[in-house]
């Protein structure tokens, strides 16, 4: 077995999660609705972006590459449907309250 240095796999990810301790002060001043439609043109991007590394493969490029770009783009969309089922069920909640 060789001897083969382990490097920083998360690095960036803990770099941008401490910058970012509190990402809702980036979006001071944008409506509700500004915020949702720039998150759904990020997670729009990311599948873009895995459509691109799979076409890249399919000219054969780097496998690794575009099982990241896809990993990244499925968790990305599971991200976006656990938030639009818990607003969904905020708002069916919210329209059964009594007034």
């Amino acid at each position: 077995m060789s001897d083969m240095p382990v490097r920083n796999i998360g690095g960036n990810i803990a770099a941008n999660i401490t910058s970012q301790k509190n990402p809702a002060a980036n979006v001071s001043g944008s409506s509700f609705d500004e915020v949702i439609n720039e998150a759904l043109s990020r997670v729009s991007q990311v599948q873009n972006d895995a459509d691109k590394a799979v076409g890249e493969l399919a000219k054969g490029g780097d496998v690794t590459s575009a099982i990241l770009a896809v990993e990244k783009a499925d968790m990305s969309f599971q991200v976006m449907l656990e938030i639009r089922n818990k607003l969904l069920s905020t708002y069916e909640e919210i329209m059964r309250m009594q007034v």
